[in-house]
């Protein structure tokens, strides 16, 4: 079993053999190496190799033939190629002999073919080298000229396209190395160029707003007069928009080396038209550096540093100088570069994508109204002309319609208008004040004296005054009242006037101004006039005569309040009975002010009165007069003169027609009837001084002849209107006191006391009581020695016996 194993395995070996490439017969062998069969396989191969040596000898005895004949042929066919060797040798010296001049024209051919491939490959690079170089060449005139958006344009080409298909070369190498240096180099130039333009817009910020402000006046006054139509607010008139190269990411127009972004412009005041305020500015810095960082993607850095340094400036712009409300200048110069700073964000806003947008800029304008309307409080407060208030409101509205005309709300700088209106009011109040004040110091108390038809004419026509029966009277003639009257009543309607000149273009309704100027006027009827009134009433040295001049003056003027009504609805185009109307309450302040001019003429009156009275040297113990009649005392008669000539004045003006200088209503007679009153009070206080506490008869005689002297005064009728003796009833009490003590008709008094048809009615028991206690010491001391005496005894016992009845009286009555 193990032999016939053995022997398969050498008949696999020697078919690996037969079959393998000797190259990898190795491993082969060394397996029969490795055996113990060794010899077997020896022999085995020994079989084999005879077996293919007897194959080989069969293979070669069967084409031995066919090999002999073919070496037969072999033989001839040399000799045929000895021959046409030689053929084919002289044939290749004939051709090398002749071929001599092709080959060297060959070499020629080879050479221009080179030369033609070399000059192909050369005209091609050049073709891509040279627009390299134009273009370089290009970027360097381009950043010579300041050109850099083109020039950045350029070197993007240059990078992007022409260096690529020109190869690798040591100047394109170069190239490539300095394109990020001229990238550097133009958008430093360009940042740089920005900055010069933002300096220069910060400072030139008052020009362009005052350019603004100009058109924007000028449109407002071709809007006026064009047509009679509210005015339109205005439009970005005018406006500069940037060229549709630029907002397209074209190139600009270069600007010079000392550009700074305002154009040149011929002076205003000699063009026809106000240019348009972006006219004025060149906005090419903002646009060129704009794209040159959108290029080189720096979009969000540009637009940062923008709006940052913007900021900046507005903080600056927004910031008053500290003196600005001393001149109208002042708020001119802060108005006008708060209008350039944002008519040039306007502008950025409206032709540039995304550098600021509509968010920015209402950001920006909300903090500036802010601080503007914060500032225009703070300093107006410091004014007190009412004439720089009226300009200052003027170019408020003005500033704000040109800011409004650029699509700015300004609803906060009308409110803060409205809150101005008030300072502005109180402004006009102090300065009437003063006015009223001159008008009162200079006047001179005294009718009008008119001596021609044109100066009647004058008059009538500053102030209301109709009198058909004045009219009637010759030349020279009087009006009734002073210079007051004419210049208050002016400076009346220049107050309504200065209202209404701050009420115009406010976007106010006709009610509201109507009922702003009747506030404002009632304010300073009220107040202002009031209390000038009281003022020249009540100050020193005011005469009697002024006196009634004043209640004169003050009479005419609240007869032409309903005409002060008129006026100011002519002018507010408000019908005067228009539901909720303010009324005028000039009336009532021209009566208070007439009221407190006769209270001060019945003052002044009772004053003198007691000057007079001062005067009076009663002797409290005199004797009863004899038969002669009692003479008034001299103090009272100098008073009766005083009063005649006074009332005299009241009722008939020296000069005046009696009919056109009386008091109105029963002043005369009241002050009349108050003087009387008051000498009859004042006598009875002399009777009842506490200091006085003797009381003879004989200084009643005086006394009741003195009053009678009053009597008779009265009884004349000094002023006119009267009825009866209605002015004797002044002296009522005095008189009947008097007449009960001279006449010693007690009976009657004790008697008929408490009825209504009492002859002494208005004897008071105490004031008689009084005056008896007086008269009982007066005797008691005088009769000392002539107490033995029966009919001073009874006298005294009757006094005693009325004393105690009118202590009963009194006691009674007061049960």
């Amino acid at each position: 079993m193990a032999s016939l194993e053995t022997a398969a395995e050498h008949e696999r070996i020697l078919r690996e053999i037969e079959s393998t490439d000797t190259n990898c017969i190795g491993p082969t062998l060394r397996s029969v190496y490795d055996g113990q069969e060794h010899g077997l396989f020896m022999e085995k191969l020994d079989a084999r190799i005879r077996n293919h040596d007897r194959e080989i000898e069969k293979m070669c005895n069967h084409h031995f033939q066919g090999f002999v004949d073919s070496i037969t042929e072999l033989l001839k066919v040399r000799g045929e190629a000895q021959k046409l060797k030689s053929q084919v040798t002289e044939t290749n010296g004939h051709l090398q002999e002749n071929g001599k001049e092709l080959t060297t024209s060959m070499e020629e051919l080879r050479q221009c073919r080179v030369q033609q491939r070399n000059i192909a490959t050369t005209i091609d690079k050049l073709t891509h080298c040279l627009p390299v170089l134009e273009m370089y060449s290009r970027l360097q005139e381009q950043m010579r000229a300041k050109r850099y958006y083109p020039a950045l344009r350029t070197l993007e080409q240059l990078e992007q396209t022409c260096l690529p298909k020109a190869g690798q070369y040591r100047f394109c190498s170069i190239m490539a190395e300095n394109i990020p240096k001229l990238r550097i180099q133009i958008r430093d130039t360009a940042m740089s160029q920005l900055r010069d333009f933002l300096e220069s817009i910060r400072k030139h910020s008052d020009k362009i707003g005052q350019t603004a402000m100009k058109q924007a006046q000028l449109q407002r006054s071709l809007d006026c007069s064009v047509s009679p139509q509210p005015r339109v607010l205005l439009g970005r008139r005018g406006r500069k928009v940037a060229p549709a190269g630029i907002r397209a990411g074209m190139g600009v127009n270069p600007l010079s080396e000392h550009d700074t972004g305002i154009l040149d412009v011929e002076d205003e005041e000699e063009e026809d038209e106000v240019p348009g305020a972006q006219d004025l500015v060149d906005f090419s810095p903002v646009y060129r550096c704009l794209h040159i960082y959108t290029v080189l993607g720096l979009h969000d850095v540009f637009e940062n540093y923008y709006r940052k340094q913007r900021r900046k400036q507005a903080r600056l712009v927004l910031q008053p100088h500290s003196n600005m409300h001393e001149t109208l200048e002042g708020y001119r110069r802060y108005f006008n570069q708060i209008v350039g700073f944002f008519v040039v964000e306007d502008h950025v806003l409206h032709t540039t994508q995304g550098l600021v947008n509509r968010a920015y800029v209402e950001e920006l304008w909300e903090l500036a109204l802010s601080k503007i309307v914060a500032a225009l409080r703070t300093h107006s407060s410091y004014c007190d002309d009412p004439d720089l208030v009226l300009d200052l409101k003027n170019l408020i509205v003005l500033f704000a319609d040109t800011l409004q005309g650029y699509g700015f709300p300004v609803s906060q700088l009308f409110d803060m208008l409205l809150e101005m209106r008030e300072q502005y009011g109180e402004i006009l109040l102090k300065r009437w004040n003063v006015t009223f004040r001159q008008v009162i110091d200079q006047d001179n108390y005294s009718p009008i004296p008119v001596s021609t038809e044109e100066e009647y004419r004058q008059y009538t026509s500053q102030c209301p005054f109709q009198d058909p029966e004045l009219e009637k009277l010759p030349f020279p003639k009087k009006l009734p009242f002073s210079e007051f009257v004419p210049k208050v009543y002016c400076q009346l309607k220049e107050f309504i006037y200065a209202c209404l000149k701050y009420s115009e273009d406010l976007h106010l309704s006709s009610t509201e101004v109507d009922d702003m100027i009747r506030k404002s006027t009632n304010l300073l009827l009220t107040r202002t006039l009031s209390h000038c009134l009281q003022y020249a009433i009540k100050k020193k040295n005011v005469g009697l005569a002024e006196l009634v001049q004043v209640i004169i003056n003050t009479t005419h003027l609240e007869q032409s309040c309903h005409f002060l009504e008129e006026f100011i609805s002519n002018i507010t185009n408000v019908p005067p009975d228009t539901v909720n109307a303010t009324k005028l309450y000039g009336t009532s302040t021209f009566k208070d002010a007439r009221h407190a001019a006769e209270a001060e003429i019945y003052t002044s009156l009772n004053a003198k009165i007691d000057q007079f009275l001062q005067l009076a040297d009663y002797d409290w113990m005199a004797a009863v007069p004899g038969g002669e009649n009692l003479a008034a005392s001299d103090y009272l008669i100098d008073l009766i003169a005083f009063l005649k000539s006074t009332f005299s004045v009241f009722t008939n003006l020296p000069g005046t027609p009696i009919e056109h200088a009386t008091l109105p209503g029963k002043v005369a007679q009241t002050a009349c009837m108050s003087s009387c009153k008051h000498i009859s009070t004042s006598l009875m206080q002399l009777l009842l001084d506490p200091e006085v506490r003797q009381i003879s008869m004989g200084a009643l005689h005086q006394l009741d002849t003195d009053v009678k002297e009053c009597e008779s005064f009265a009884r004349a009728g000094p002023v006119a209107g009267f009825q009866g003796d209605t002015l004797l009833l002044a002296f009522s009490d005095l008189r009947q006191l008097l007449d009960l003590f001279t006449q010693w008709d007690w009976s009657t008094y004790l008697a008929d006391y408490g009825k209504p048809t009492c002859k002494y009615l208005r004897v008071n028991p105490h004031t008689a009581l009084a005056l008896l206690e007086k008269m009982k010491e007066t005797s008691r001391k005088n009769n000392v020695f002539a107490q033995f005496r029966k009919t001073d005894r009874d006298r005294q016992k009757l006094i005693d016996t009325i004393i105690k009845q009118l202590r009963n009286l009194i006691a009674q009555h007061h049960t």
